[in-house]
């Protein structure tokens, strides 16, 4: 006698089947490559708390570009790791900054075979490691902030970027990139907005990667991890200021929330799995707790079943590879 409760078995029962009947997919163009520059470095620099993930040159920048070009992801974000930083970043502005002139080596390279993202933030230039300039109180100065990153949007889309990753959770900062953009002439550079940014644990390996200078904590500026509703909140904002794309970070420990905003949304949305969840995989998976091709597929698949479009990790090639493996 056969029963109803029978037919979800029924289509599983061998690799074939469960592929034909699987719901959600992975593939290579939905996958977003995160990259870091150091200035000066003559070779790649290990992160000790991101295996496998290391400080780019110049050469083997495009080297990764070229590769993920050909792997047939769908974008490189770039982070710069400058050797001098000031109070205001001053190096995120200058056309000869490290990583605007990462942009222009990896445009170079790859042309229009792979969207080349840039991130849009101070946090990485600045000598006290915010996301802003401070006030005479040492507070972050939102509006002082908005006029630096729209000079910022117009060094990085010279240098040739096709997105933009504004990421500083400032008030007003897409509309403000897309005015500076637009008056500029830059009206097909796009902007993938860091909407949805909580103050979250699971960025320390990233602190590492890009050499943060930040003493306290960012929560006054970004979401308390456990606010819910309040990311549709921003997400309207940065919808109505004219966003292209846009983002949840982190990524795993948020999938309710990925789940909220791609129901809201009407642009793409992106999530980034971030350096703490690529290290905690990493780790159980090196002291032999864990299958690690079967966790990494599994997390990124996670993400995608929540809702996202498009995910950035840090494992994109190796997955592009075993995506390929797999045809």
């Amino acid at each position: 006698m056969s029963f109803p409760h029978h037919r979800p078995r029924r289509l599983r029962t061998t690799e074939a089947m469960r592929r034909l009947t699987r719901e959600h997919q992975v593939s290579a163009g939905q996958l977003i490559l995160p990259a870091f520059i150091r200035e000066g470095a003559s070779e790649p620099v290990p992160i000790a708390s991101m295996p496998g993930v290391v400080q780019h040159t110049t050469d083997s920048l495009r080297a990764a570009a070229a590769d993920a070009a050909e792997a047939g992801l769908g974008g490189i974000m770039l982070f710069g790791v400058p050797e001098v930083r000031d109070a205001r970043g001053s190096a995120g502005v200058d056309a000869e900054g490290v990583l605007n002139k990462a942009i222009a080596d990896v445009v170079s390279e790859v042309g229009d075979d792979l969207v080349v993202m840039s991130d849009l933030c101070l946090d990485e230039f600045t000598d006290h490691g915010h996301c802003g300039v401070l006030d005479a109180d040492g507070a972050v100065d939102n509006d002082a902030t908005l006029e630096i990153y729209a000079d910022m949007a117009l060094a990085q889309a010279s240098a040739g970027a096709d997105v933009l990753g504004p990421s500083g959770m400032m008030d007003g900062q897409t509309a403000v990139i897309r005015q500076a953009l637009d008056g500029a002439g830059f009206t097909n550079v796009s902007q993938l907005a860091y909407a949805v940014k909580y103050a979250s644990a699971f960025y320390g390996p990233f602190r590492e990667a890009v050499d943060s200078q930040l003493q306290g904590d960012r929560r006054s500026y970004q979401m308390d991890p456990a606010n819910r509703t309040e990311a549709m909140q921003e997400v309207g904002l940065d919808l109505a200021e004219g966003a292209d794309m846009v983002m949840v970070k982190p990524a795993l420990s948020y999938l309710d929330v990925i789940s909220d905003v791609a129901e809201v949304s009407d642009v793409p949305v992106g999530a980034y799995q971030v350096s703490g969840e690529y290290a905690m995989i990493e780790a159980a998976a090196a002291n032999g707790w864990i299958d690690r091709r079967r966790a990494i597929e599994e997390s990124v698949l996670s993400i995608r079943r929540a809702g996202a479009d498009m995910v950035l990790t840090y494992w994109a090639q190796e997955l592009a590879g075993w995506l390929k493996e797999g045809k």
